[in-house]
């Protein structure tokens, strides 16, 4: 069975740094003979992607460049060297790829720290296209039963948010503290720390509370008229949390969580604020034995074990469906901080 595919397709392009994003007609690539082509049916739309449009991730990325790394369709041609893929099948596009596979970190399951891997949206062409080409054994499964929609952003968001709450070592019944609780990443934190069996504090601007709750935060705490966020937490925490994940994009939190995480607790960073140099002080650090740790997307494995929560219903993607052209008004709402869930193109739209 063969599909019939036409000669070019709309992409969104930009040619500088910060510069017009615009919709374009570009070839449809061919697979090589390790390849698969997915006819891409919905890309989330990642704070990363602002980030590389911006210039602030140049020495990641290169330029032009069609960006977006959170891609989930359907498979429209098969590499004649591919196994495990048929036509028809749902495929997901993730951030990192083209891993070795060899190296010791591959071999342990920390792939995406292979120093081979190539990342779409950044070094190369990425899902804010129609079509796009992947290894075969990159791809993600996608179950026929899952939604498409709320599969994309598990691709990124959700795999990152899964696999930094598995390095911060919250066990069941303990204290997890996630700041940017309200935005994209920390709606689906809030969800897969309850579905973990974590306790979670929410940390944000309080316009967000309401929508903080209403995922499963058991507390909410102001971020910017808290008068002193860290003796607060510590005494709503008994102690300080356990853990604290860091998605807000700004370096005070950051700084901050390092002083009111419990001691032996781990503090997890996440978020890239443009300003990304932290000082803390050492003497608690040391004293009270804490853990800081960075944490980026997660293995093949960790994209199966996050996908699988979506697919049984039990996280629940807060979606925003928006045309290719609105791209440039998400990249606005995301710097105002005005993101509440997590938005993914249709290009059925």
């Amino acid at each position: 069975m063969t599909i019939e595919l036409p000669a070019t397709q709309r992409a969104l392009v930009f040619d500088t740094w910060n510069g017009p994003l615009e919709v374009r007609q570009v070839p449809v690539p061919t697979p090589a003979d390790d390849e698969i082509l997915v006819k891409i049916e919905y890309s989330g739309i990642c704070h990363s992607d602002l980030h590389v449009w911006l210039g602030d991730l140049k020495g990641m990325s290169v330029c032009p460049l069609v960006g977006g790394h959170e891609g989930a369709g359907s498979v429209v041609q098969v590499g004649k060297n591919v196994t495990g893929w048929e036509l028809g099948d749902k495929a997901g596009v993730k951030l990192m790829n083209f891993n070795c596979l060899n190296c010791e970190f591959c071999k342990k399951g920390h792939e995406p720290l292979c120093h081979h891997i190539q990342n779409y949206g950044f070094d190369r062409s990425g899902t804010f296209q129609e079509y796009l080409t992947i290894r075969g054994v990159d791809a993600a499964k996608i179950n026929k039963d899952t939604n498409l929609a709320a599969a994309a952003p598990i691709l990124c968001a959700g795999v990152t948010v899964y696999k930094a709450l598995k390095e911060s070592n919250v066990k069941p019944g303990q204290i997890v503290v996630l700041t940017g609780a309200g935005g994209g990443l920390g709606s689906l934190a809030i969800q897969y720390a309850n579905a973990m069996g974590m306790r979670v504090v929410a940390m944000d601007h309080s316009s967000k509370e309401a929508h903080c709750k209403s995922l499963g935060a058991e507390w909410f705490v102001d971020a910017f008229d808290t008068p002193d966020i860290v003796s607060h937490i510590t005494k709503l925490t008994e102690g300080g949390p356990h853990g604290v994940i860091n998605f807000a994009v700004a370096r005070k939190p950051m700084e901050q969580a390092v002083e009111y995480v419990r001691k032996r607790g781990t503090v997890v960073f996440v978020g890239l604020p443009k300003d990304s140099k932290v000082t803390f002080d050492t003497t608690p650090f040391i004293f009270n034995a804490i853990t800081i740790k960075g944490s980026i997307v997660g293995s093949r494995l960790d994209v199966d074990e996050a996908m699988e929560f979506v697919t049984r219903g039990i996280v629940k993607v807060p979606l925003e469906l928006v045309r290719l052209e609105d791209v440039p008004a998400v990249y606005q709402k995301m710097i105002d901080g005005k993101i509440t869930s997590r938005a993914v193109v249709d290009f059925s739209l």
